[in-house]
């Protein structure tokens, strides 16, 4: 945790790319990723998850059902700006790895940081989907990105 986590929390409006939003409580408070996981996801071409392992269930505070047929961007987090995921998905759509530190927003409004990398799955030619693997960042690049991000906002 850093010294600036406070636990305050707040309500606020997050809009997705496809034109749905939703109202979550945002929490500021860290909660540390475990030394020596893989959170690995799978999804469909649109990011509806469709492979959930047990750290990304752990870590994300949801329960595997309601993770499995929802879109990914349900673990958005408000400070994350849309730039970001603009380019994540500008580049594996373009059949290419993506690799970038994302601030992940947790079902309990608490968050967590990954250093992630986001692989298109092609089959017989054809995308069928996405994998994702993310890992514990290092501080000093979560300090980067914090700083780099609320440029971006």
């Amino acid at each position: 945790m850093s010294d600036q986590d406070t636990g305050e929390s707040r309500e606020v409006t997050i809009n997705y790319f496809d034109g749905t939003s939703r109202v979550a409580t945002v929490v500021d408070r860290e909660v540390p990723y475990p030394d020596g996981k893989l959170i690995v996801s799978r999804t469909d071409p649109k990011g509806i998850i469709t492979h959930a392992n047990q750290a990304f269930v752990d870590m994300s505070g949801y329960t595997r059902d309601e993770l499995i047929g929802v879109n990914h961007y349900i673990l958005r987090h408000p400070d994350m700006p849309a730039v970001a995921f603009a380019g994540l998905w500008e580049t594996i759509e373009a059949g290419k790895k993506w690799h970038g530190y994302v601030k992940n927003l947790r079902k309990d409004g608490s968050y967590y940081w990954v250093k992630a990398t986001v692989i298109p799955n092609i089959r017989n030619g054809k995308l069928v989907g996405y994998t994702s693997v993310r890992r514990k960042p290092s501080r000093s690049k979560i300090k980067e990105s914090e700083e780099l991000y609320a440029t971006l906002m």
